[in-house]
């Protein structure tokens, strides 16, 4: 029988404000759609965080046995610099000021983006369909909005009215504004004098002469809104009506709402049940920018490259750090945090080493199935991976504990824990063990033993001063010493 039978998810649905029961529209499927990078540079740390959480969202529905169908798209059309209808799109930019074809760019940045979450650890998910492949798709939707008279052409351009829509729907239900507060508090800007209203936004843009990507189409030669495109491209491949729309929660308004009124426009119904929205990453208490210097990406934590961190950090610890904050809540990022960080996950990994060597005895002197049931309970509470994180270093204390003989697990519940253990840590959290060539193990293993060696040296010459520097100078690097009879050992 299927986890997701015994298991009951609770899920924060953006559009209702309020933790649901997740019943998917066809049992024992997920239909799961999340807005991807728009791939005119390199993938900032932020959307790593954002992807992320949809990465742990999917491995647990996967792991509670779903069938899922994740879509998350890649933006590579280039819509207009901040996100207005006005402007220049910022792929066509990137590729004006660079002297590259626009095609160039979004290979190099999507390459980039695949690098950057394989790094990562980041299942890929089922369909990753990109915006210039579904041309026609949105040429067809803003056709059928055009005929239900709610989309309007005005000099080879297409607007959406949000005015007309309002009349029978409810735009702003996802991101809680109204239409009436809205008309009455925006002006008419330079340039917008095409729409009938400043709230209204472009389903299709006439390209100027010196756009350099533009497609045919019934209106003009020009290129399709930034929010048409993740509208056609989630109905075609989850339909009309699914279960999961994801992304950051700075996407909440306009993006996924002009989704909202677009589908609603097309077919007559609300097209998600499930709206998930991912919080921002700040660096050192303030917003990330490239502009203030106040900015990391995610390659530099790998390779130390940057001014921000003291060390270079793995992927996994990277991860770790990531995690340990809940999806919905904003996390600040500083060398601290990720120091601190790399502490637990190396904890975490140790512990999973002792794991290895604990013999069963006849009796459990630790109730297992309650233990494995709050690590689900703490999933099963909209993804909290805090929680679960609280809960696996229960696991760790409790794989001392036996290490050390003062609690004993059957063969059976050993096996049981043994298997959650591996399963939440490296399969649901996604987390790796770090690998280490034999090499480099060699090189840190002579050092270390130099250094012990010097350690042995001036405790014998009551040199406790320097004893004491070099045990708390490796202590600070993440390598434990442990003095007993037979000598001085040591773990990392």
């Amino acid at each position: 029988m299927p986890l997701y039978k015994t298991q009951h998810l609770k899920i924060y649905n953006s559009l209702s404000r309020e933790k649901e029961t997740f019943k998917p529209i066809h049992q024992g499927n997920v239909g799961m759609y999340v807005c991807g990078p728009t791939v005119y540079s390199n993938v900032h740390l932020g959307n790593v965080r954002t992807f992320m959480s949809f990465d742990v969202i999917f491995r647990y529905f996967l792991h509670l046995g779903y069938k899922v169908r994740y879509v998350r798209n890649i933006t590579d059309v280039g819509h207009i610099v901040d996100d207005e209808d006005e402007g220049e799109d910022k792929i066509a930019k990137k590729a004006r000021l660079e002297q590259l074809e626009p095609m160039e760019v979004v290979q190099r940045y999507t390459v980039d983006f695949h690098e950057i979450l394989k790094a990562f650890n980041f299942l890929p998910p089922s369909i990753e369909p990109t915006a210039t492949g579904h041309i026609i798709e949105q040429i067809e939707i803003i056709k059928t909005i055009i005929d239900k008279g709610i989309g309007y052409e005005v000099n080879g351009s297409v607007y959406f009215d949000v005015v007309k829509f309002s009349e029978t729907n409810n735009y702003g239900i996802l991101s809680g504004r109204n239409i009436e507060d809205m008309l009455a508090n925006t002006r008419d800007l330079d340039g917008q004098t095409d729409k009938r209203n400043p709230q209204d936004f472009a389903l299709w843009k006439k390209a100027e002469a010196q756009h350099i990507m533009r497609w045919p189409s019934p209106w003009s030669d020009g290129f399709p809104g930034w929010h048409l495109e993740c509208t056609a491209m989630s109905t075609k491949y989850l339909g009309n009506h699914f279960d999961i729309h994801g992304g950051g929660m700075d996407l909440k308004f306009p993006h996924h709402e002009c989704e909202i009124a677009q589908n609603e426009a097309c077919t007559g119904q609300s097209p998600v049940n499930y709206w998930l929205h991912a919080n921002m990453l700040t660096l050192n208490g303030k917003k990330m920018a490239k502009s203030t210097g106040n900015n990391i990406l995610p390659r530099e934590i790998l390779t130390g490259e940057n001014t921000i961190l003291s060390k270079t950090f793995s992927a996994s610890v990277a991860r770790f750090f990531m995690l340990q904050a809940h999806y919905r809540s904003i996390l600040d990022f500083s060398d601290d945090a990720i120091v601190a960080a790399e502490k637990g996950y190396k904890r975490l990994m140790e512990a999973m080493s002792l794991l290895a060597e604990i013999n069963p005895a006849e009796k459990s002197t630790i109730d297992i199935s309650k233990w494995q049931q709050s690590c689900y309970n703490a999933m099963n509470d909209d993804f909290n991976t805090p929680i679960l994180i609280a809960q696996l270093f229960e696991g760790v204390k409790f794989i001392n504990l036996l290490n050390d003989g003062k609690e004993s697990v059957t063969v059976a519940d050993l096996e049981i824990f043994s298997k959650a253990m591996t399963i939440f840590i490296y399969d649901v959290l996604g987390l790796q063990a770090e690998k280490i060539s034999d090499g480099n193990s060699n090189k840190l293993e002579g050092t270390v033993n130099m250094l012990i060696d010097m350690r042995k040296k001036a405790r014998e010459d009551k040199n406790f001063a320097l004893s004491d520097q070099i045990r708390d100078q490796l202590i600070a690097l993440g390598i434990q010493l442990k003095d007993s009879k037979e000598g001085t050992t040591f773990s990392l």
